[in-house]
C-alpha cells in the first residue's frame, strides 16, 4: 500500500498546511491543529521515514541564542499527494493542435520531438560503430528509466539479441489520443541503436498488453 492510500486524519492535515509554508516547527503546527507538540512530533516523524517530509537544512538566522527549534517542510515526493492533472493537459493540447494543424501538423510536431530525443540520447548513448549491442541498449534502458519508463535490458540468448522492457508509461494517456507517439518511439529507438540491429515491437500497452517490450537483435 502507497503512503498516498494511508495518509489519513492529523497527518494529512499537516501534509496539507506546510504545502501552504515555506517552513515550519513542530510548535507552530500544534497551535493550528490544537495538538501537543510531542504529538505532532511523532507524526513528522512518520511523515519523515515514508520520505514525505524533511528537516529544513538551511541554518539559522544569524545572531540567534540557543538551539533553533527544528523546521519543516515537504520533499518533493510529497507532490504525489496532490491533484495533478498534466495529463489531461497535455491531451488538451494535442487536441487544439490536430485542430489547428491537422494531423499533418501532429506528424510534424512529433518527428520534431523524435529527432530532439535522438540528439540527446546519441550525446549519451555508447557509439553504435564501437559498442556491443547490449552495451548500448542497457544504456538505452538507464535513459528511459530516468524519464520515468522503469525500464530493462533482458538478454535473449537464443538469438544474441536483448528485451528492452518498459513497465511504465509516463505518456500513455498522449499516447492513447497520438499513437504516432509510439510511432516515433519505435523509430527514435531503431536510430539511436545504430543500423547493425533491428528494432521491433513485441508488447504494446495500447494493444492491451502489460507493458511495452522491443525485440533488438542484430542483423544478420
Amino acid at each position: 500500500m502507497t503512503a498516498v492510500a494511508v495518509l489519513t486524519g492529523a497527518k494529512r492535515r499537516l501534509v496539507e498546511r506546510l504545502k501552504r509554508l515555506d517552513g515550519a516547527t513542530a510548535a507552530e503546527l500544534a497551535v493550528s491543529f490544537e495538538l501537543t507538540p510531542a504529538a505532532v512530533r511523532q507524526h513528522l516523524d512518520d511523515l519523515a521515514a515514508a520520505g514525505l517530509v524533511e528537516a529544513d537544512p538551511s541554518p539559522p538566522p544569524t545572531g540567534s541564542r540557543g538551539r533553533p527549534a527544528q523546521r519543516w517542510r515537504l520533499t518533493a515526493a510529497a507532490a504525489a499527494l496532490f491533484p495533478d492533472h498534466h495529463a489531461d493537459l497535455v491531451v488538451s493540447l494535442l487536441e487544439v493542435l490536430r485542430g489547428t494543424l491537422g494531423e499533418a501538423g501532429i506528424d510534424d510536431v512529433v518527428d520534431a520531438r523524435t529527432r530532439a530525443q535522438l540528439d540527446a540520447y546519441r550525446s549519451v548513448l555508447p557509439d553504435p560503430a564501437a559498442s556491443p549491442v547490449g552495451e548500448r541498449v542497457e544504456a538505452l534502458a538507464r535513459v528511459r528509466s530516468v524519464e520515468g519508463y522503469m525500464a530493462e535490458a533482458v538478454a535473449l540468448p537464443e538469438d544474441d539479441g536483448y528485451l528492452l522492457v518498459e513497465h511504465h508509461c509516463p505518456i500513455c494517456a498522449a499516447a492513447e489520443s497520438c499513437q504516432n507517439l509510439c510511432r516515433g518511439e519505435l523509430d527514435l529507438f531503431r536510430a539511436a541503436l545504430g543500423d547493425d540491429v533491428h528494432v521491433e515491437r513485441s508488447q504494446h500497452l495500447l494493444a492491451g498488453d502489460q507493458r511495452c517490450a522491443y525485440r533488438v537483435t542484430r542483423r544478420r
